[in-house]
């Protein structure tokens, strides 16, 4: 025990190593600290298992975020907000206005999280045959987490953890992904990431810089336009780019690269021919390089 005018003993949160600190001459300091041991909680599991039977159900051409992973690969569940419903067509996954990561239900304030569960009560009362197609697939505690207020950090948890929250299902690059290999959903923004699932094939949305970091570019125009300007969408703080991108922001004007820079040329790289020295101008005729499919490693391009 702690005596009076003595310095209280300082305690470790449960679950975390403590390592060596970093630190610079401002006044900042970080422990860098081993991550707790995360458990899957029973709430998870029946959810994932739950979501791998409706995957098993669903076309190819259905799914949300593209196909199964392939090999040893496995699908890997993302808290990302999945309001999972069944309608006359089959399985469809929306998504919620956001989704609760695991670690940001210590952050989460319950009346917030109940308002999730409200909406996603509404969109599924939309769709009378998902609540008895998910208690046939073993799923029968659905129909209560939809009903059930919640009001504690126990059913922020429960919600966390559920269907309608835990299971956007993605292969690991689109989950954790970071660039130059494939760039995932949680270290990427999703105004910018979420291109990636509508964009052409050809189009090469994430572009390294002439700094050698990795940025997002889009066009400026349509498709066949002939115009071969690119607008940063998105750079790293550490980009010789930031300045000039934050700069447009401010000034709600965009940042725009020529269409002979190596930026544009790498965006329309596989819509030119390849001695072409401007993305501007009329695109290529078609060909198997203009048409390969999308990649499965490396850059998402």
């Amino acid at each position: 025990m702690a005596t009076s005018g003595a310095p209280a003993p300082r305690r470790t949160p449960a679950g975390l190593d403590l390592g060596g600190t970093e630190s610079e001459n401002r006044p900042w300091k970080i422990r860098l600290v081993d991550h707790p041991k995360r458990f899957e909680s029973a709430f998870f599991r029946a959810a994932k298992k739950t979501a791998h039977k409706i995957l098993a159900e669903m076309d190819d051409d259905d799914l949300p975020y593209g196909l199964q992973p392939s090999g040893a690969r496995q699908w890997e569940m993302h808290h990302g907000g999945s309001l999972w419903v069944k309608g006359g067509k089959g399985w469809r996954m929306y998504r919620a206005r956001v989704g609760i990561e695991w670690s940001m239900q210590f952050c989460a304030e319950p009346a917030k999280v109940d308002r999730l569960r409200q909406d996603a009560a509404e969109l599924v009362d939309a769709f009378p045959l998902t609540l008895p197609a998910l208690a046939a697939m073993g799923y029968e505690e659905a129909a209560d987490l939809l009903a059930t207020p919640i009001t504690d950090a126990d059913g922020v948890e429960r919600w966390t953890d559920c269907l309608f929250n835990a299971c956007v299902p993605m292969g690991h690059g689109n989950h954790q992904g970071v660039l130059p290999q494939i760039p995932g959903e949680h270290h990427y923004p999703w105004p910018v990431k979420g291109a990636d699932f509508v964009r052409y094939e050809d189009f090469e949305l994430w572009v390294t810089l002439p700094d050698g970091t990795h940025g997002a570019v889009a066009p400026v125009d349509r498709r066949g336009s002939g115009d071969g300007h690119v607008r940063l969408v998105h750079v790293p703080e550490e980009s010789a780019a930031a300045g000039a991108f934050v700069q447009a922001q401010e000034q709600g004007k965009m940042a725009v690269l020529p269409p002979d820079s190596p930026v544009a040329l790498q965006a329309f790289g596989r819509q030119i021919e390849p001695e072409r020295r401007t993305a501007s101008g009329p695109p290529a005729s078609p060909s198997p390089r203009a048409r390969s499919p999308r990649r499965t490693s490396g850059r998402s391009g």
